[in-house]
């Protein structure tokens, strides 16, 4: 086993053991303790740091593999949450973001890497493009996550379950982080949108339709969301429903013909 794979298992068992630590206190009244928590979790996210870029430069290239880009995307995300989690509590998120990188860099010990995927790098234009669209995918997917918390609070309060949010961030402060979020994210995916219009000659080409269907159509869901909260008021699980629903047509547009080409087609 080379050392790329023993990096992502160590990463494995110390997302597990962060998640573990913060899910078995979840409700308890006085929360995780976070200091163990990040601790842990910053281990792993410096372990999933090596593995990442050991499986992502491969033979002089940037292999842009689907297993690569996956963990690529779930450390962006993973090292953000980790880093928000310093100064506000964002104890519902953690779990997910540390056990589904812990999950993903499981799978990268395990599963074979013979598929090489270059980035081309020397089209200013189309790595940017992609560049761009990965912050942004990590960004919304970040906006997802905290849409997913405003919502559980949201009916815990309304169900006056007082002692399941005690250790949580007031429902105002976590509602105006998530349009921020938002906003950042639709910002960034509007601008990739419009180097892949303007720049790329095969944007709208039939092989690559599909992806700027899907993506556009995500972009008109993101925007749509944020003219209804500051203009119509739309919060909660309103909000929640069109943010997943565009997340997933920009996962679709993103990795899914890409896993049907490196998984299913033989």
């Amino acid at each position: 086993m080379d050392l790329s794979s023993i990096s992502a298992l160590v990463a494995f068992v110390s997302y597990t053991i962060a998640t573990t630590l913060i899910v078995a206190r979840l409700f308890h009244p006085d929360g995780p303790n976070l200091i163990k928590v990040l601790a842990f979790g910053s281990l792993a996210i410096v372990l999933h740091s090596l593995s990442t870029s050991n499986f992502l430069y491969d033979s002089g290239t940037i292999n842009f593999a689907l297993p690569n880009v996956v963990s690529l995307v779930s450390l962006v995300i993973t090292f953000s949450v980790t880093v928000i989690a310093l100064k506000y509590k964002v104890n519902l998120l953690l779990p997910v973001v540390y056990g589904f990188a812990g999950f993903w860099q499981l799978i990268m010990a395990l599963i074979p890497h013979n598929k090489l995927t270059p980035l081309v790098t020397d089209n200013l234009a189309l790595f940017s493009h992609v560049t761009l669209a990965l912050i942004a995918y990590c960004v919304l997917i970040i906006a997802m996550l905290f849409a997913f918390q405003v919502a559980y609070i949201n009916m815990k309060l309304k169900e006056k379950a007082l002692s399941a949010v005690s250790h949580l961030p007031p429902l105002m402060q976590v509602e105006a982080q998530l349009f921020i979020i938002l906003a950042a994210g639709t910002i960034l995916l509007f601008i990739s949108q419009l180097t892949g219009v303007f720049f790329l000659e095969e944007f709208f080409s039939k092989s690559n339709a599909h992806k700027a269907f899907f993506s556009l159509f995500a972009l008109i869901i993101y925007i749509a969301i944020l003219w209804g909260h500051y203009h119509k008021g739309w919060r909660g699980h309103r909000v929640l429903f069109m943010t997943t629903i565009a997340t997933g047509l920009l996962t679709l547009a993103y990795f899914g013909s890409r896993f049907v080409k490196e998984f299913l087609i033989l």
